[in-house]
């Protein structure tokens, strides 16, 4: 792996980046083997209840990073798509660590899915300390499961009483 290039991460801003994400999410992988059409990638990156993060490095977009911050897994990483000439740069690791810093301000917990047969994916989030916590066997396309990780500072409930009290400071 190279070194990461210069790299700013924002949040998605218009209509022109969202159809560009849609875009790179409907082309490469897993997306591709998982079936993601442009209209469903499309409706996923412009999800108001999602927030969404679009990184740009001096050749343009380079990626994007798609978070849940709601329902019963708040902190779910839902989509992490690097353009495919920029992977094996330390890029993918630059999103994870942003999503992190994002999630763990509301949460203890981060959360993911990888697909079964993306396995350069699932081994970056294991060396960046993320554990199998279940399997969801054909839950998305028959033949391949969502394996469901986890990265945790420690319980919710925990998490929840300290932030409680620092507010009360």
């Amino acid at each position: 792996m190279t070194s990461a290039p210069s790299l700013s991460i924002e949040r998605l801003e218009n209509e022109a980046e969202a159809q560009a994400c849609a875009r790179l999410m409907a082309s490469s992988e897993p997306w591709i083997t998982l079936g993601r059409t442009y209209e469903t990638s499309l409706r996923m990156v412009q999800d108001p209840t999602r927030e969404v993060y679009i990184a740009r490095d001096k050749a343009g977009l380079a990626g994007f990073l798609i978070l849940c911050m709601t329902g019963a897994l708040v902190g779910y990483i839902q989509t992490i798509c690097i353009q495919s000439d920029r992977r094996g740069q330390g890029l993918g690791s630059r999103l994870v660590q942003f999503a992190e810093d994002r999630i763990l301000e509301e949460s203890p917990n981060v959360f993911m899915c990888v697909s079964s047969f993306n396995h350069d994916a699932r081994r970056l989030y294991e060396r960046l300390g993320y554990c199998v916590v279940g399997e969801l066997t054909n839950y998305i396309v028959e033949g391949y499961s969502e394996i469901l990780l986890r990265k945790t500072r420690g319980p919710l409930a925990a998490f929840s009483a300290e932030k409680r009290s620092s507010t009360h400071r």
